[in-house]
């Protein structure tokens, strides 16, 4: 790929706003606990040992606990589903989905886009010299629901209240079919909030570390104070750029706008936001992800982060955070000094590790992706050299960034990214008959590459 060519976006946000749009709900709420009980044990023998284990047994377990009365008093006592209840019946929504076939193939690519973004950072290869999370290795199980609160994850801290060992992540049911940029979000949410809750007082060492930076760098202590009392979200931003590229950033634009589009009318970054919205401001998050995409170790960062950098400016009015107002170059600057906080300190919580040492998107990362996006095009075989080291993000980057470019058929990419990421959870070891808890553990190191065996199908 030669220079970004993000002139497609315009087509991006109308497919992101059709996914935002649709309220298909996906499977209704198991409600009636015999019910739910009666497809759980059906849908046991479907579960992999590993979930079974993480997952399936523990909520069970909760569920024997809790029985019919309790059952139904933590319904009663949540009835917008946004906490003990919510969750509950996600845990249920993800077993049962999984094990009764809810949308197969979107759904195992969608588990195979939690699976490899989470052990992307747990595996052996990529934590020398770094202790395990003390909450969960285990990637989050995935379903689908809730459309009207887009991507979303309970963490490991919140799933632990069920016994379980693992988190859960939801998806509206509309991107089983539509809404490219929306599966960018992926490295946000996984990537992002499930990682930062499994190790104990990483967040809260970022928070400080942001705050100290900023402070330092003589920004106002109001700004400073902004960012730090945001640091889930957007340490979540700069671990989700880390793991999928500039993909990751420039994808969040186009969907942000999408969803903004369908839900006010106007698909455009907002400039504005609450005292005490959890997330910052649109175009906060624009600048940051230009100032993480600086930092990637590849040859096309600087032209990736100046492409993400304009076209968050296209949207730039006037930053009103809360009660304060400040001018887009003080934005931009605090941007990129949050993004380099978040990813290039050493940290306590890593033994001294930054981030960044334990993913980046490098020079061979993006040939992958360029390989992959050679592919979709032409229908070429990938080269067996690419597809050793080819994982789900580089697929979903790939496709994002093919979606992108000019003219592309969006409809036609999304379907190729299914299928891509369908076949590598067809062959992931942690969905088969045996425990295996990080794939990306699972290495043969060869002696020499045999001849003639330098191109695989796709």
């Amino acid at each position: 790929m030669n220079q970004p060519d993000i002139s497609n976006m315009d087509v991006c946000v109308k497919d992101a706003m059709e996914a935002a749009l649709d309220k298909n709900r996906g499977p209704a709420d198991p409600t009636d606990f015999g019910d739910l009980y009666t497809r759980l044990t059906a849908a046991e023998g479907k579960i992999p040992p590993l979930y079974r284990d993480r997952v399936y047994q523990p909520f069970v377990k909760t569920l024997d606990e809790l029985s019919e009365k309790g059952f139904n008093e933590l319904l009663r006592r949540d009835p917008r589903r946004e906490q003990a209840a919510g969750l509950l019946l996600d845990i249920a929504q993800a077993i049962l989905q999984n094990g009764e076939g809810y949308e197969e193939t979107a759904t195992d690519a969608f588990q195979e886009v939690v699976s490899d973004l989470y052990d992307g950072y747990l595996s052996a290869a990529d934590r020398k010299g770094i202790k395990p999370p003390d909450l969960s290795v285990t990637a989050p199980l995935v379903k689908w629901g809730r459309p009207e609160y887009g991507p979303y994850t309970w963490t490991i801290g919140a799933a632990s209240h069920f016994g379980l060992a693992s988190g859960i992540v939801n998806l509206p049911p509309s991107h089983a079919r539509c809404g490219l940029l929306g599966w960018s979000a992926l490295s946000h949410e996984t990537a992002g909030h499930d990682i930062l809750h499994a190790d104990t007082g990483l967040l809260k060492e970022l928070a400080l570390t942001i705050r100290e930076r900023l402070l330092k760098e003589n920004f106002s202590a109001n700004l400073a104070n902004y960012w730090s009392q945001r640091a889930d979200e957007t340490a979540s931003d700069v671990m989700g750029i880390l793991h999928m590229g500039p993909a990751a950033g420039i994808g969040l634009i186009g969907y942000f706008r999408g969803l903004n589009g369908a839900w006010s009318g106007k698909p455009v970054l907002r400039n504005t936001g609450p005292e005490h919205a959890p997330h910052p401001v649109d175009l906060l998050r624009g600048y940051l992800a230009a100032g993480v995409v600086l930092l990637l170790h590849f040859d096309q960062a600087d032209s990736w982060a100046d492409a993400i950098l304009a076209e968050t400016d296209k949207d730039l009015t006037a930053i009103q955070l809360g009660r304060h107002s400040i001018d887009a170059d003080t934005a931009r600057r605090s941007a990129a000094v949050v993004a380099q906080a978040v990813a290039e300190s050493p940290l306590k919580s890593l033994e001294q590790h930054a981030l960044s040492q334990i993913q980046n998107w490098r020079n061979e990362d993006e040939e992958i992706a360029d390989q992959i996006r050679m592919h979709l095009y032409t229908g070429s075989d990938l080269h067996e050299c690419h597809v050793s080291g080819m994982y789900a993000a580089h697929v979903v980057a790939a496709c994002v960034t093919s979606g992108l470019e000019k003219g592309a058929d969006v409809p036609r990419i999304f379907e190729g990214m299914l299928t891509l990421l369908k076949a590598m959870h067809d062959a992931n070891p942690s969905w088969g008959p045996l425990y295996v808890n990080h794939p990306g553990d699972l290495i043969l190191h060869r002696a020499y590459q045999i001849p003639g065996r330098e191109q695989v199908a796709g």
